[in-house]
Formats: C-alpha cells, structure tokens, sequence
C-alpha cells in the first residue's frame, strides 16, 4: 500500500460534494488541496444518486483528468448506498463499476486514494464487503470507505480496506480501533479536539460534503482555510 507519511506528506482534501456551479473554480479549489479530490458539482446534477443513473457523468471530470497528479483522491456512491436506494445488487455494483471506470480511464497519478461513499452504512442489514470485492480488485488505489452515519466501527475497520472516512466532529471511533490499529483514519474534523489519534498515514478532511444546498462558495473557502490550519497542527507530530 502507497501511503502519505511524513513530515513534509500532503494531508489535507475533501470528501467530494462542492457549492460550485463553474467548473474551472472548482477545479481551481480542488487543486488548492495538499491531495486535490475529484469535484462533484451538486448544483450541476452531480449529487450521488443522480450520476448513478448515468454513471461517469460528472460535470468536471474531463477537466479534472487533464491534469497530471503526484496523489489524488477520487470516490464513487457504494453500491450499499444504491442498494438501499433501491438497486438490485447486480446493478448497483454495475453501476459503481462503470462509474469508476470512466473516473479511472486517462487518470494519472503516482497514487491514487479511491473511497467508496456509504453514508448510511450502519444501517443495512446485508453483506457490504461483499459487494466492494470486486470493485476493490478491479481499480488499483489506496482504498477507503466514507460514512457520515454511526456504525459498528469494529466492523469496518475489519473490512479489506485501508482508510476509513468519518465524520470525526460527531463520533468517537478510536476506542473500537485498537491501540496498533493498521487502518488509516480520514478524520472529518472542525476543530483540533476531534482529531484524537492522528498518525503518520491518516488524513484531515471536512465531516462531509459540501452540497450546493447547504453551503456557499464562500464556506468552502473558509473550510480549506480551517483545514489547512488544522492539519499544521498534527503533522509535525513524532511518528509513532
């Protein structure tokens, strides 16, 4: 596994969802990230269950894959979410799979962080990793899940996956972890006080997505600015 560490390691970027209705800022924003994420222009039609039904479709996608990346992070909705959505589970794994295979398609990157968006995880009654084995398999990436929900934290942290993604301001996970945990946490933090055992390796993001109808361009501004600050805090931090 490829893995951000060090002193000097990019930390900081965002879960995908952005308030931006022109590509180019959003770009622009994304690329002003330590680790720029693939934007998702909600206010576009980019919103997850919407380029589901036309997967690969996303306002800025093109744009974006014309730039060449030392790390970046790409995500995709899980099929979980679709199944719950009301997929039969052979078409919500298709359709993740064609997603992810235009967002790969021309992609270059030294590394690549893919997260699988599964918001309500904690909620379905059926067999996840079930469903993202092959989709793991098939697209060669540092691997992660994203959940803004509660769950069984043990669970996933169990699954074959290398970075869980969590909204860090509303739970507290670590204690499910392990104190020699080898999972990578993407801590979805506002203040330093969320963040309660970063290490080498992990990552500092918002708790969630930043739609259109929710937030303005000029919170996202303040986002990565808090961010940034946040992630100077931690990363002069003795490895462990």
């Amino acid at each position: 596994m490829v893995e951000p560490t060090g002193v000097d390691a990019p930390i900081v970027t965002q879960i995908g969802s952005v308030p931006f209705t022109d590509v180019d800022r959003a770009i622009d924003y994304s690329m002003r990230h330590e680790i720029p994420f693939l934007p998702e222009l909600t206010a576009r039609g980019d919103g997850m269950l919407q380029y589901a039904k036309r997967p690969g479709r996303l306002a800025a996608l093109a744009a974006f894959k014309r730039n060449r990346f030392t790390t970046v992070k790409v995500q995709s909705v899980g099929p979980a979410t679709l199944i719950t959505s009301g997929y039969s589970e052979d078409d919500a794994v298709a359709a993740v799979y064609r997603h992810l295979e235009a967002i790969f398609d021309g992609l270059i990157a030294e590394a690549t962080i893919l997260f699988l968006d599964e918001p309500a995880l904690g909620t379905v009654g059926f067999d996840y990793e079930r469903l993202w084995q092959p989709l793991l398999e098939t697209f060669p990436a540092i691997h992660g899940v994203h959940t803004c929900g509660n769950m069984q934290w043990d669970l996933l942290a169990a699954a074959p996956i290398d970075m869980i993604s969590f909204d860090a301001s509303r739970y507290e996970i670590t204690s499910y972890l392990g104190s020699d945990r080898s999972v990578r946490i993407a801590w979805g933090a506002l203040e330093k006080k969320d963040v309660r055992d970063y290490r080498p390796g992990d990552l500092i993001t918002g708790p969630c997505g930043m739609p259109h109808t929710t937030y303005s361009p000029s919170d996202a501004e303040r986002r990565l600015e808090s961010l940034t600050k946040l992630a100077d805090q931690f990363r002069q931090q003795p490895r462990r």
